[in-house]
């Protein structure tokens, strides 16, 4: 008698409300399992609010006299424009249909060629002849070429023999983290593989609050607006210029583009190449103005939880800052959590978890709609 129907369109009120109301009932459903699970709230069920503002914790200090003071503030949106970066990367090519699951390990080859860059040409550092405004343009230069090279060998192979993608991007990231490993075992030779923080190639830090220095402020305020401007830069591209018709063309049907005229082959590289390219700004920005150093776990999964925050923005490069904001909002909070109450590591992912499914099925359900047949029957009829 109950079926699902997909809905025609649905008001963007009614959609938003889906979604508020999905996250309200993920986090009611988190604090019942917290009030079954931790000892302090079950003895004490007043604490549970404790519990919701740990999440507000997470991400603000108590403590702190003003927004420049609040280093888990800037921690906060540092981890928001990273996890932005790649989504924004990623996003070009899941608008064409080309499931490029390969961001961690474009991300990763970025920050590895980043990393050569400074190793072999920083070694004399500030001298005339390696100066730090040359080494780090050739740092970008590099970790955005790793990056679109390392996406243009799936395009190629997708355009020639009709490979899957999403295999062969994922298989790239594991040869992405063996040819950091391979790297390391040459730079450091003591068999440590730990290469450490390189003294030179370092993006300068902008003085945002004179009077004290504040680290976090400093260090993260350059991520943090290149990445905005890239935002609005790709949602303008994707939205107004020739090559976001194109792509938005060739992701709706790939005979209707063939129809009109647009090279679909052209499209598909063209595209993986700005896609790479994005990730190893992001591998840049990881390389010269956080970890000057590289490893295994550089870019720590971003590169997957990425395509979760474009698939939720529906691909909008604008409304993909408020996505990544809501993820990396849950991780710190979670993560606070743990700190607050003294819990194990394992029930931090599993609040992550139910939010995730709530937030994910609520799309489900902007989607898709429940209807009865006989209903549906009568609507024919009319």
């Amino acid at each position: 008698m109950i079926h699902l129907a997909k809905r025609d369109k649905i008001h963007p009120a009614a959609a938003w409300g889906i979604r508020i109301a999905a996250f309200v009932l993920g986090l009611l459903v988190c604090g019942l399992l917290a009030f079954l699970m931790i000892d302090k709230l079950r003895n004490n069920p007043a604490k549970i609010s404790d519990f919701y503002l740990s999440f507000i914790n997470g991400i603000s200090s108590s403590n702190a006299a003003n927004i420049w003071m609040n280093r888990k503030f800037w921690v906060f949106l540092k981890n928001l424009a990273l996890l932005l970066c790649v989504a924004l990367a990623l996003t070009p090519a899941f608008r064409m249909r080309f499931w490029n699951i390969g961001g961690e390990g474009q991300t990763l080859i970025g920050v590895l060629a980043a990393i050569a860059v400074s190793f072999y040409m920083g070694g004399k550092g500030k001298t005339a002849l390696n100066p730090e405004w040359v080494i780090i343009p050739l740092m970008l230069v590099a970790a955005v070429i790793a990056g679109a090279l390392w996406a243009l060998i799936p395009a190629l192979f997708k355009s020639k023999w009709n490979t899957n993608e999403t295999l062969f991007t994922l298989m790239m990231n594991y040869i992405a983290i063996e040819l950091v490993s391979y790297f390391l075992i040459v730079w450091v030779p003591n068999g440590s593989s730990a290469l450490g923080e390189l003294p030179y190639g370092h993006m300068p830090d902008l003085v945002v609050y004179p009077e004290k220095a504040v680290a976090p402020a400093n260090k993260y305020l350059l991520i943090v607006l290149i990445v905005l401007v890239v935002s609005v830069l790709l949602f303008v591209y994707l939205s107004r210029s020739k090559h976001g018709y194109e792509i938005s063309v060739v992701g709706e049907s790939e005979r209707t583009a063939r129809y009109i005229g647009i090279n679909v082959k052209k499209v598909t590289i063209r595209t993986m190449i700005l896609s790479g390219a994005l990730c190893g700004l992001a591998g840049f920005l990881i390389a010269a103005c956080l970890d000057h150093s590289v490893n295994t776990d550089s870019v720590g999964g971003q590169g997957f939880t990425a395509i979760m925050v474009s698939w939720l923005a529906n691909f909008n490069p604008l409304v993909m800052i408020f996505t990544s904001g809501i993820i990396v909002f849950l991780n710190q909070g979670a993560s606070q959590i743990s700190t607050t109450f003294n819990v194990s590591g394992a029930f931090p992912s599993v609040v992550i978890g139910v939010m995730l499914f709530f937030i994910i099925g609520s799309e489900f359900f902007i989607r898709y709609k429940l209807c009865r047949s006989r209903d549906e029957g009568k609507e024919k009829v009319k």
